[in-house]
């Protein structure tokens, strides 16, 4: 008996556990979710349209707003932005439609079949390879970190085969409930769960997908058990904004335990130059970015997230 009381008082071990967030438009797919042919892109249209305007969809995103606007940059701030170019709403009235104009915009695309959300995006080379190898390890858990909102973002996944390898973890409890796509969940922060709604300070592009990375690793650590502990969070992604919310994280996180990683990948509109210029000088323990050319399709993927 006296040996059963004294290992209850021994500290349980604990596991050190990555977690990995993706952005998905250029790092995930190739193809923007705002090209006026895509299924996503349309979606903007037709929301603005619909909720703002009763009326027909507007113009396309990649035809109303300069190309820095919206990429990089989240799903609320490029509707705001959109409705601005085409009615001339100001963006305070826009804001409190947000909610409905990202649920018309899920609705839209829950009337799209998979294939016709696929169209003009694909994964590209290296992604479900990596993601499969990363969905056996243990120590890593898996999300996304995108300025998709989240209904959206389950149906792209789902779609190209992303959601079939296994490697996003189940979602946190407190994300919110998207009908008919419950079984496609996972782990992650999305443009449906922050925007500041400031569409004229061009740095929200950066700032509100800082504060994605914020909520998606309060939810890894909500969702984890006593026997792991968050001790490393890598973001992936191709876009300035995407540097800039790691590096911004990096900055503004108090868990001193916890080393944030960025792997920018040379793969969307950016050059490894830009993005490498933009990431700085490593700081060992705090803040550890890598630059890859080829992004997932390099063989040192996994080393650069600091998994193996």
């Amino acid at each position: 008996m006296k040996l059963l009381i004294f290992s209850c008082l021994l500290p349980i071990p604990t596991s050190a556990l990555t977690l990995i967030t993706f952005d998905v438009d250029g790092t995930l797919v190739k193809g923007s979710g705002q090209s006026a042919r895509s299924a996503h892109a349309k979606a903007f249209s037709v929301a603005v349209g619909q909720v703002l305007a009763d009326g027909p969809p507007v113009s396309p995103v990649a035809e109303a707003i300069p190309v820095h606007l919206y990429h990089g940059s989240t799903d609320g701030l490029i509707v705001l932005r959109l409705a601005k170019a085409t009615l001339g709403m100001d963006s305070t009235e826009a804001y409190k439609r947000l909610d409905d104009l990202f649920a018309c915009m899920f609705q839209y695309i829950s009337s799209c079949s998979d294939e016709e959300i696929a169209q003009h995006i694909s994964p590209l080379p290296g992604v479900i390879d990596q993601l499969k190898t990363l969905a056996k390890m243990k120590e890593v858990k898996c999300g996304l970190v995108t300025g998709n909102v989240e209904g959206i973002a389950r149906q792209k996944m789902k779609a190209v085969g992303i959601f079939d390898t296994n490697a996003l973890s189940p979602p946190c409890p407190t994300q919110r409930q998207w009908p008919g796509v419950e079984d496609y969940a996972f782990l992650g922060a999305f443009g449906s769960d922050y925007c500041s709604g400031d569409i004229e300070n061009i740095e929200r592009n950066h700032l509100d997908r800082g504060e994605q990375i914020s909520i998606a690793t309060k939810r890894c650590q909500n969702v984890l058990s006593n026997a792991a502990e968050l001790k490393r969070v890598v973001h992936v992604g191709d876009a300035p904004a995407d540097v800039l919310a790691a590096k911004w994280f990096s900055s503004e996180n108090n868990d001193n335990n916890i080393c944030v990683g960025m792997v920018a990948v040379a793969t969307g509109s950016y050059s490894a130059d830009e993005l490498r210029e933009l990431a700085g000088s490593r700081i060992p323990g705090r803040w550890e970015p890598v630059v890859l050319e080829t992004g997932m399709a390099d063989p040192s993927f996994l080393s650069a997230c600091g998994v193996i």
